[in-house]
Parts: C-alpha cells; sequence; structure tokens
C-alpha cells in the first residue's frame, strides 16, 4: 500500500511541475444559454490566458457545461497557439496600437519600476507574458474578449530591433541612434 501511495505521489508532483511551468489566468466566464424546445440549456464561456514569464503568452476559449471543463478546455487550446513576443527586458520593444472589432489598445514602453498600468484582460496578458513595464490605453468597448484579441494582435506585431534593421538592410545602431 505504502508502494503505492508512494508512486501516486510522484506521478502528481510531475503534473504539478508540467502545471507549474505556465502561469495560468482565467480572464472572464460567462453564462451562456440556448432555447429549445425544451427550455434553455445552460453553459459555460471562459477567456483564459496562459503564459510562462519569459515572452510566450496565448489565449484562447473554452466552452463546455461546467466551469472546471471549459477551464481546462481553454487552457489546453491556449497552450496550443502560443506566440512569442519580443520584449526588451521588462517592457514590450516599441509602442503599437492593436484592434480587433471594435476595441483598441494603445501599447508603451514604460520605464523600470512603473508597472503593469493596465486593466483587466489586459493586466493579465501582460503579467503572463512576464512584462513588468508597460503602460496600456483602452479605447472602443472594454469587451474583454475583443480586448483580449486587440492585445494579443498587437503582442503579434512588435518586432524587436534585429528584425527592424534586417527589413530596412542597415544595422541594429543605426535603428537606435537613428
Amino acid at each position: 500500500m505504502n508502494s503505492r501511495s508512494s508512486r501516486r505521489e510522484g506521478r502528481r508532483g510531475r503534473d504539478q511541475v508540467v502545471e507549474n511551468e505556465y502561469t495560468e489566468k482565467i480572464i472572464s466566464v460567462n453564462r451562456v444559454s440556448k432555447t429549445v424546445k425544451g427550455g434553455r440549456h445552460f453553459g459555460f464561456s471562459v477567456l483564459v490566458c496562459v503564459g510562462d514569464q519569459k515572452g510566450k503568452v496565448g489565449i484562447a476559449i473554452g466552452k463546455a457545461k461546467a466551469v472546471p471543463d471549459a477551464v481546462r478546455k481553454g487552457i489546453e487550446k491556449a497552450r496550443k497557439v502560443m506566440i512569442d513576443v519580443n520584449l526588451n527586458k521588462d517592457t514590450v520593444a516599441h509602442p503599437y496600437i492593436g484592434k480587433f472589432g471594435s476595441s483598441q489598445i494603445v501599447i508603451r514602453p514604460a520605464a523600470p519600476g512603473t508597472g503593469v498600468i493596465a486593466g483587466g484582460a489586459v493586466r493579465a496578458i501582460f503579467e503572463a507574458l512576464g512584462v513588468k513595464d508597460v503602460l496600456c490605453k483602452r479605447l472602443g468597448t472594454k469587451n474583454p474578449v475583443n480586448m483580449a484579441k486587440a492585445t494579443m494582435n498587437a503582442l503579434c506585431e512588435m518586432r524587436g530591433v534585429d528584425a527592424v534593421a534586417k527589413s530596412r538592410g542597415i544595422s541594429a545602431a543605426q535603428v537606435i541612434h537613428g
């Protein structure tokens, strides 16, 4: 009996290490309903964010009849669609405006010690990404799904100094100093 319990604990320990590799955040939980002949069927739609706090992040929506199942599905999907983001130490590489639907997000790099100046879905994404200093301003609708997608669109377009220098055919020093 003792050998079995220790084996189980060992497996659990491995699972926890794999789960702790990523930071998982629930951004929003919505109860949805479908009207059918016999009444209404209720379900849940959960927006989750997964990141490694080293420059990789992904978001996804999980749907199920129960919240834990929806969260699990969302986390699995988010891990599959993670993107690499070019960061400049603890902030973003350059200012950018992300858009999705009627949502806009203005993202600006910030000085060390500023912190994450953002709210709701945007804050969760930057915390999972590992950004410590950033300034954000939401414009348009505050729908969490649209804000999260606008933020991800902006992060996808972020380019580092090396990528800009390569596309222009000049050195990285010329990009930085003009």
